[in-house]
This record gives C-alpha cells, sequence and structure tokens, in this order.
C-alpha cells in the first residue's frame, strides 16, 4: 500500500477545525470553513478535504460545484489525453448520482465532453440530461446540445435527428433549422422547410411578409420562377405560372411586369412556331393579337375588379365598369371565371340595398350561355345565397325548383334543331345544384318535398356515395329507418369498391346498432355480402378465389358446371388464363356428371390448343372419349375430328379413329345390355342387381361373366374412382380378377412393350398410353 504524504495529514492548524468536523460532521458551514482555511494550500491538500466533505455531504451543491471547478481548472492547461480528465469524467458522474437534478452540472460536464472531443459519449449525456431534468429547464441543455451538433466534425445525419427532436419540442425556431440546412447544402429540404413556415403568419416575431424576401418585386419573382420552367422546356407550366402570378399580385406595377414578361414569352414561341411553320408575317402578327388577348381575357375580372376599386365612392362609374365588360367579354372564349363578373355585378348592387337591380342581373346572367355548365350552376347558387342573405326562404326554394326542372319536349326538339346545345340544357343535370336543393328542402321543406328531391338525384343517376348516406341520415332522423335501409341497398348496388365502401361501413354499423341480436341471420348475410364484394372488387383476389372455391363446393352437382364456369372466368381475368388449368382439373375430379366432365374436358382441350399446347390438348380428348358414345354424341367426335385434322398428322388421326371404334364397341356391349341407371358412373355399381336384370333379359353366361369382371372392381372400390387427368388409361389395356393384363378392345392387335420414346422419333402421351409422332404431315 502506497504511502500518504505526510503534508496530507491535518496540520497543528487544523485541529480546531478537525475537533468541530468531529463534532457535527453534516454542517456544510464548517467544512467550507476549513476549506478556506486551506484556499492557499495545494490542491492535493484541498482535494482530501472535497472527498471527506462530500462524502459526508453527498448532496451539497456548492461543495460538487466548487470541486469540479477546482478540477477543471487543474486539467485546463493539459493535453486532452492526460489522465487526469478521466478522473475529473468520473468525478461528474459520481456527482451526477445526487446532482441529477442540477442543470449547471451537466453543463459543465458536456462542456468537458466536447472539449475532449468525445463525440457519442457527449451525445449521449446530453440525451441522459434531456431525461433527467424537467422540460422547464431543457432551453439550457438544447442550447448546448444545438451548438454542439453544428460542428463540422458531427456526422449530419446526427445533427438533422437531433434538430428534428428539437423542432418536437420547440417549433418555433424552425429558421433556426432551415440556417443549417442551408450551411451544410441542404436545398432541397431547406426549400421544403421554408415553404411550410411560409404558410404560418409569424415565426419569431417576423411576418410573411418579412419571409418573403424581396417583397417590393413579387412580379419579379413570379417570372423568375416562370424562366425557370421555360429553360426547363415546360412552357405549359410556365403559362399556368404567369397566369397564377397575374391573379395574386396586389400591385399595378407588379401586374404589368408579369404581362409584359408574358408577352415576350408568347412572341418567341410564336415566332419558333411561325418559322417552323412557314407562316407569313402577316399570319404570326393576327396569331399573336390573338395570344394577347388570350392573355387580357384570362384576366380580365382581376383588372375589372381593380378599376371598380379605383371608382370607390362612385357608383355610377363602377356600374358602368361592369355594364362595359359583361358586355364585351365573351364567356365562351374566356379563361377563367367570366361568370363571377355577373356575380360581382349584382353584389355591387346588393351593397347599395337595391336587391330589384341585383336580381335584374342575376335573372340576365343565368341566360348566357357559358362553357361549362358548373358556371352556369355557380350563378344560380350565387342567386340562391342572395335569397337567403335577406331571408327570402320561399324565393330561394323556387329559385332551386325552377333551375332544376327538366326542359320540356318541345325545347329539347327546338335546339336540336337549331344544333347548337347550350349549357342551360344541361343544367338539370348539375349535381351541385341539387346538392344546394337539397340542403335547403332540408332546411326549410318538409319530409315529402325532401324524399321528392332525393329520389330525383337517384333517378337522374348523378348521386355521389355521400349523397346516399346523407338521404339514409336524414330517413334516421324522421324514424324511417327500414326506408334508410333500403336507400344503402340502393346505394351499394350503385357503387363498387372502393367508392361503396362509406356506404357498407355505415350501413352494417346502423344495422347492429338497430337491432342488435334480433335479426342476427339478416345481419351475417349484409355482413357475408359485403365481404364477398370487397374481395372480388378490391383487389383482395386471392381470398375472392377461396370464395369461388368454397361455392363449388357448396352447391349441388347439377349446379357445379355454371359454378365453375363463374370461377374460371374471374380467374382467368384475375390471373391469366395460364392460371385456370388448377381449376379445370379440380372440376374433372370434383364428381362432375359425365355429360358436365365431357363439357369441361372440351373447354379444356380448347384452352390448351389456344396456348399451342397440342399434345396437352389431345390428351385431354382422349380422357374425354370415354364419357362420349359415337352413336349420341357426334358433336364430340366431330370436334376432335376437327382438332386432328388442323393439328394433328396421320398416325394421330388413325389414333383417334381406333378409339372411337373401342369406345363405340364398349358402349354396344354396355349401353345395349344394362339398364341406363346402371350405367350413371356416379353411382354405386350394384353387381347382384345386375347380374338379376341380365338373366330377366335372356343373357347367356358368357357374356354375363364378361360383364361381371367388368362391373366387378368397380363394386370392391364403391364406385366412383377419382379421374386424375394425366392418368388416363384409354381403355388399352384393362386388369382382370387375377391379375393378368388383357385386351380391353379384343380386335386389337397386341403389340410388343416398348421404351417411352422411340428411335424414330415416337413420343408417349402423358395422358394415356398411347403413341404419336413429330407432326411431318397433316392428314387431307
Amino acid at each position: 500500500m502506497a504511502a500518504i504524504s505526510s503534508e496530507l495529514y491535518p496540520s497543528e492548524n487544523d485541529l480546531v477545525y478537525e475537533q468541530e468536523l468531529l463534532r457535527n460532521p453534516f454542517t456544510l458551514k464548517l467544512w467550507w470553513r476549513y476549506l478556506m482555511a486551506h484556499s492557499e494550500s495545494p490542491f492535493k491538500k484541498r482535494f482530501v478535504i472535497y472527498e471527506r466533505g462530500l462524502k459526508a455531504l453527498p448532496g451539497s451543491y456548492k461543495l460538487w460545484q466548487a470541486y469540479l471547478r477546482e478540477r477543471l481548472e487543474i486539467v485546463r492547461s493539459l493535453p486532452i489525453t492526460h489522465s487526469m480528465f478521466e478522473a475529473l469524467n468520473n468525478a461528474f458522474e459520481r456527482a451526477l448520482v445526487t446532482m441529477h437534478k442540477m442543470p449547471t452540472i451537466w453543463i459543465l460536464y458536456v462542456q468537458t465532453l466536447m472539449n475532449q472531443k468525445l463525440v457519442t459519449r457527449t451525445r449521449r449525456t446530453f440525451d441522459r440530461a434531456l431525461c433527467a431534468l424537467p422540460p422547464t429547464q431543457h432551453d439550457r441543455i438544447w442550447d448546448q446540445y444545438l451548438f454542439f451538433v453544428t460542428q463540422k466534425v458531427i456526422p449530419i445525419e446526427t445533427s438533422l435527428r437531433v434538430y428534428h427532436r428539437y423542432l418536437q419540442y420547440d417549433p418555433n425556431h424552425i429558421e433556426d433549422y432551415i440556417n443549417f440546412l442551408i450551411n451544410s447544402s441542404l436545398w432541397q429540404e431547406a426549400a421544403e422547410r421554408l415553404a411550410l413556415v411560409l404558410n404560418n403568419d409569424t415565426r419569431k416575431g417576423k411576418t410573411k411578409h418579412t419571409l418573403w424576401k424581396f417583397s417590393h418585386e413579387v412580379g419579379r419573382l413570379w417570372t423568375s420562377l416562370a424562366e425557370y420552367y421555360i429553360r426547363r422546356g415546360l412552357h405549359e407550366k410556365a403559362r399556368d405560372v404567369f397566369e397564377e402570378g397575374m391573379s395574386t399580385v396586389v400591385t399595378v406595377r407588379d401586374f404589368s411586369v408579369i404581362f409584359d414578361s408574358y408577352s415576350q414569352f408568347e412572341e418567341s414561341m410564336l415566332a419558333y412556331e411561325m418559322e417552323d411553320m412557314g407562316l407569313s408575317d402577316e399570319e404570326g402578327e393576327l396569331k399573336m393579337e390573338s395570344r394577347r388577348m388570350k392573355i387580357f381575357v384570362s384576366n380580365m375580372r382581376t383588372l375589372i375588379r381593380r378599376r371598380v376599386k379605383l371608382f370607390e365612392g362612385n357608383p355610377t362609374k363602377q356600374i358602368l365598369t361592369y355594364t362595359e365588360a359583361v358586355r364585351t367579354v365573351d364567356p365562351m372564349k374566356a379563361v377563367g371565371k367570366p361568370h363571377m363578373l355577373w356575380v360581382d355585378f349584382a353584389k355591387l348592387y346588393e351593397q347599395h340595398n337595391d336587391l330589384a337591380n341585383a336580381r335584374v342581373i342575376f335573372n340576365k346572367a343565368v341566360q348566357v350561355n357559358y362553357k361549362t355548365v358548373d358556371n352556369l350552376a355557380s350563378v344560380w347558387c350565387a342567386w340562391a345565397e342572395l335569397e337567403l342573405k335577406h331571408k327570402n326562404f320561399k324565393g330561394a326554394l323556387e329559385l332551386m325548383r325552377r333551375d332544376t326542372a327538366e326542359p320540356s319536349f318541345e325545347v329539347k326538339r327546338k335546339v336540336a334543331a337549331d344544333g347548337n346545345q347550350p349549357v342551360q340544357m344541361k343544367l338539370h343535370k348539375s349535381l351541385r345544384l341539387w346538392t344546394f336543393y337539397v340542403d335547403l328542402e332540408e332546411s326549410l321543406g318538409n319530409l315529402e318535398s325532401t324524399q321528392e328531391v332525393y329520389e330525383r338525384i337517384l333517378d337522374l343517376q348523378i348521386a355521389t356515395p355521400q349523397v346516399i348516406i346523407n338521404y339514409a341520415y336524414f330517413l334516421e332522423e324522421h324514424k324511417y329507418f327500414e326506408d334508410a335501409f333500403k336507400v344503402y341497398e340502393r346505394g351499394v348496388k350503385i357503387f363498387k369498391y372502393p367508392h361503396v365502401k362509406d356506404i357498407w361501413v355505415t350501413y352494417l354499423s346502423k344495422f347492429v346498432k338497430r337491432y342488435g341480436k334480433t335479426k342476427l341471420e339478416r345481419a351475417r348475410e349484409l355482413f357475408e355480402n359485403a365481404v364477398k364484394t370487397l374481395e372480388e372488387d378490391y383487389g383482395l383476389a386471392k381470398r375472392a378465389m377461396k370464395v369461388y372455391d368454397q361455392a363449388t363446393k357448396a352447391v349441388p352437382n347439377n349446379e357445379k358446371l355454371s359454378m365453375y364456369e363463374i370461377y374460371i372466368a374471374r380467374a382467368a381475368e384475375l390471373f391469366g388464363v395460364p392460371k385456370t388449368r388448377e381449376i379445370y382439373e379440380q372440376a374433372i375430379e370434383s364428381g362432375l356428371p359425365d355429360k358436365d366432365v365431357k363439357t369441361m374436358c372440351l373447354k379444356y382441350a380448347e384452352l390448351e390448343r389456344s396456348l399451342g399446347e397440342i399434345e396437352r390438348a389431345r390428351g385431354i380428348y382422349v380422357f374425354a372419349s370415354k364419357f362420349a358414345d359415337p352413336r349420341s354424341d357426334p358433336d364430340f367426335w366431330n370436334k376432335w375430328h376437327e382438332f386432328e385434322v388442323q393439328h394433328g398428322n396421320e398416325d394421330t388421326f388413325r389414333e383417334m379413329l381406333r378409339i372411337k371404334r373401342s369406345v363405340s364397341a364398349s358402349y354396344s356391349q354396355t349401353h345395349f345390355i344394362l339398364p341406363e341407371y346402371l350405367m350413371q358412373k356416379d353411382q354405386t355399381v350394384n353387381l347382384d342387381e345386375a347380374k338379376d336384370k341380365l338373366k330377366e333379359a335372356g343373357i347367356p353366361e358368357d357374356e354375363m361373366a364378361a360383364l361381371e369382371r367388368q362391373l366387378a372392381p368397380a363394386a370392391d372400390k364403391a364406385v366412383t374412382k377419382e379421374r386424375k387427368v394425366r392418368f388416363v388409361s384409354a381403355g388399352v389395356e384393362s386388369q382382370s380378377d387375377g391379375g393378368i393384363k388383357t385386351n380391353a378392345n379384343h380386335e386389337e392387335i397386341e403389340l410388343p412393350e416398348e421404351n417411352d420414346s422411340d428411335e424414330d422419333g415416337s413420343k408417349r402421351c402423358p395422358f394415356c398410353c398411347f403413341w404419336w409422332f413429330d407432326q411431318k404431315e397433316r392428314p387431307a
């Protein structure tokens, strides 16, 4: 153990302090007086006193602060790699055990760590400080934290994350973050953040006007933006900027700057077109004048409103201005909202309490032929709002009944004869008018009149999902719950997903809330219908296929074919034709009646033929042949005949004829002898019953024995063997009771066994035991 230096022991002058501390070791004043008495002593001596005092008073902020500051002064002149820094860090950690609520200690510590260039440890200490201190003291920590992350040695990703956290604490300092982004050359995010700032009224005392630099040159800013798009070749976007700028600037100077720049742009574009198209100077001048007029007309309303404002206090000149404007502006050629000139004109009379003339202006305005129906509808709505504003409720309703009335037959015939259909002929189908009208009826009318309006909207087929929901809500408010549910039913039939989703959700929630457990079956049916429609129409294709698959298993056998046809059609639509192969095979093996199996096989074969899979199609024909008696079902054999003529060769054609003879012989032996109900593949074969029937028919014993051998395997296996499309024997060989292979067709010559592929190029069919050769020649 190292010896303790004698100078660290108490001296005779220290005995007074030591005796007092022995009696009262937990008194801060005594320890402080002891330290003051040794203010000129070496730090090692004071270090011992500090450590003893802190051991007795670990919660003394005064002692810890003085101790840590002295240790900081000692290491200030030392290199950061000196061991004293690690001892200082340990002292800070010991202090924070009891001083973790003191922001000054945290600040001293993080400043020390920053000086030591310990980036990770500094960041984690800042995070610990924010977790330990109350939010009211976070400002002191954040100032140091942001100073730390803006240093060059800090990774930019770390700085961004710290700033994002800081903005959650205090969003008002977004400008500091923007300045940091600019200094870091992160232009994209800086621009996005600056755009967000401009949407707020004030930031750190700055108004939106202040944030927009060079506010006295707004016009030049708009033209600069337009020129940027012009240089990029986005001419239509540049035109949009020019148009928006002229409609938003507030000074004549800015407007003239944008207008002149817009005109110069159009002139340069026209000059390019003239050169490209070879137009003459006169034609080019006419075209340029037309473009200038278009620019002027598109901003006519802005200019007129400015002029009217200039004549404020002189109603006569204001009226003359509007009169000249509505007389000269052609709404069919104007760009923007020319109908608002009429609305502003009528409002001018309203402001002077002259409602009679305001109505006259509106009456003339609704007779103008505008470019779109929505323009005319806006004028009617503005007129109705004028009447409502002045408590003329009956007049407002009459206006809406008038504008939503369908034109008479005579009017339609006359317009058709003229060949020029004005927007007034289409006004009765304006959804904007009808929604305004139905709101008026709900507020001012009665139940019957409101229902008539809603029903008229549905009859015109202009309803939206929101109209359906509003109609149902209206009926519920008047306690017509079943009628409301009928409206929901009509809505789910009109719309498809995703538009019908809101109707279904509202309908189901209302129904369950209304009836609870009393109508479970109906509620279950509604949910199933909603889910089924959702599965099929809203993109959940796999789930929809699962629903179809369950349906094919649930329906009776006589309806399975139609169900499978729907299943296959939807699978082809959703996943493509090749994906239907699995469904075809499933259908053939599902226990369909023989005639339906044959129908499904023909469709399957046609699918394979259309995909170019000739061999697979031929194998399906071979498999299906045992369900088609050539004498009673010539259509099947004609289709196979046509198939072989088109795609086969001499060998495959002969094979088809051989199978046809074999199947014909098989049917002549069984179908002629056995009653038809015994030949149904879907029925269990009763061998004893068959023998009795044969005896009654006078069939000889040897023929009965042959039929018995034919029916025995089916009886042993309780009939209905699983039909596997890929393992079809096609009647080539059959297994006798003794397990000996015998020819099913006695007229056929028995051939020696061969490999699956012969030297002459022949191949074995994957669906049966027949051979065919590569397609070389087609039979005549």
